[in-house]
């Protein structure tokens, strides 16, 4: 099958939630849907007509059980962060109509209780999680996302551990 040329497609338009608890440590799940372990921070797409911020609290919700009232505010990032798809996945997500994604970042503190958690939502994405020091997350995301999160993280740093 002939691909169009990456750089001619779109970048899909996503956000992404910096969940972070009251001793700055950050929210990362391990996605089930892969063998090897793949932590990262809840993310998603942005529906047709949807503000960013909303979406990040959607997403947050579908991700994580974590309801609006369960968190605060504190901030975005100032531009949209961009990542490319590695030449593996580039044809095979997204029908093959993005060459990756823009995100908007959004940083809450949660309010709640580890309890409140449930990542066994309606279309569970992660298998497990933890809250994590902001080296140890970067560490262990996948590479072609890495340079994204230490983007976020350098923009969040003032409210990290």
């Amino acid at each position: 099958m002939n691909h169009p040329d990456p750089a001619s497609l779109p970048y899909r338009p996503c956000v992404g939630v910096m969940l972070i608890n009251d001793r700055g440590l950050i929210f990362t799940g391990n996605r089930k849907d892969s063998t090897l372990p793949a932590w990262q921070m809840p993310q998603g797409g942005i529906d047709e007509g949807e503000k960013p911020r909303k979406a990040a609290l959607r997403e947050l919700w579908e991700e994580t059980g974590v309801t609006e009232d369960l968190v605060e505010f504190i901030g975005k990032t100032a531009d949209w962060v961009t990542y490319d798809l590695p030449p593996e996945l580039l044809g095979k997500v997204w029908g093959g109509k993005y060459r990756g994604q823009k995100q908007k970042w959004f940083l809450f503190r949660y309010l709640g209780r580890d309890d409140q958690v449930n990542i066994a939502t309606e279309h569970p994405e992660f298998d497990r999680w933890q809250w994590s020091r902001a080296e140890e997350m970067i560490a262990s995301i996948v590479p072609f996302k890495r340079a994204v999160y230490e983007q976020v993280v350098a923009d969040f740093r003032a409210h990290l551990a």
